[in-house]
């Protein structure tokens, strides 16, 4: 690999048909401005659509002319994904790369429309029911890459018993790490899967380090907690590097010429906490191929959701 990669690195990237989830702010936006400005064809999936609107001016304002539209997507509806998968198999376009960036960390119990922990519904049902409704739309060669984070090391494991935490005492911080585990193990299983069915995909996993975006935020606000603000906006000027340094090893992962299907990626400084992209490991547990299969039948059975692989 080459060292100190940075976006600039990102080949031409015409004729590309990218969809980034969570491209409103932060890493996603991160991402997608760049990947606007090696030539790709964008589709900016967002919650919200007036914020959508305004990163689309902002990707736009660095790149002019560039081709990037805004699509509503909250991955916290399973309805909401059906129709996102459903106008991008309408539009008749291949999907080259698919970027699952979007999550929320350590937020307040609340569950989503489908009685799904905020944090699991959002950051891994959403993402396994997107990608595998868009599995029919995916190029031949598409890239699939799946954000986690080092938080996947933060939890004892996931209990498949109670994954949206009705009969434990909620920790937010674990069921975050759990949702990030969850990241892995549907990385892992679906790039098993792939190439089991002969699929051309390359299914590739990141994880920013420690970057400062307004997600770190989201909990404090939710809970008005002026002191969590105050230390989350501490640890985003002392400990965390940029953004658009967080967005490097997602962007590598998306791009890069080197890049092998079951691949994961972070940055090389220390505890991969910030640096430049580089292969890096995870916990044992991401690659322990019964609970990702556990994980995965409960994904599909919840979600009502199937990969049509073969």
């Amino acid at each position: 690999m080459k060292q100190k990669w940075t976006s600039a690195d990102i080949g031409d990237l015409k004729g590309q048909r990218i969809v980034i989830t969570g491209a409103s702010s932060g890493l996603g936006l991160h991402s997608a401005t760049a990947l606007a400005a090696a030539g790709a064809q964008l589709v900016m999936a967002c919650r919200n659509q007036q914020k959508g609107a305004q990163a689309r001016d902002e990707v736009m304002a660095v790149t002019p002319g560039a081709s990037v539209e805004v699509a509503a997507l909250d991955l916290a509806s399973l309805a909401s994904v059906r129709r996102f998968a459903s106008e991008q198999a309408q539009a008749g376009a291949r999907i080259d790369v698919l970027l699952n960036n979007a999550g929320v960390m350590a937020v307040p119990y609340a569950r989503t429309e489908d009685g799904f922990e905020t944090q699991i519904g959002t950051n891994h049902f959403g993402h396994f029911a997107l990608t595998a409704l868009l599995a029919p739309v995916l190029a031949d060669d598409a890239r699939v890459v799946t954000v986690s984070s080092q938080a996947h090391r933060w939890t004892p494991g996931i209990d498949l018993d109670d994954i949206n935490w009705q009969q434990r005492n909620y920790k937010r911080w674990q069921a975050y790490g759990d949702s990030k585990l969850a990241n892995l193990l549907f990385h892992f299983g679906l790039a098993r899967r792939a190439e089991a069915a002969g699929r051309g995909w390359t299914v590739v996993a990141a994880h920013p380090g420690y970057a400062a975006t307004h997600l770190q935020l989201v909990a404090a606000e939710q809970k008005q907690s002026k002191l969590e603000a105050a230390i989350m906006n501490l640890g985003n000027r002392v400990l965390a590097q940029s953004g658009a340094m967080g967005a490097l090893p997602s962007l590598y992962a998306a791009t890069a010429p080197d890049v092998r299907s079951g691949d994961f990626f972070g940055p090389d400084g220390f505890q991969q906490m910030r640096g430049h992209p580089t292969r890096v490991p995870c916990r044992r547990a991401a690659r322990d191929e019964d609970l990702a299969d556990r994980l995965w039948e409960l994904s599909e059975r919840l979600t009502g959701c199937s990969f049509a692989l073969g």
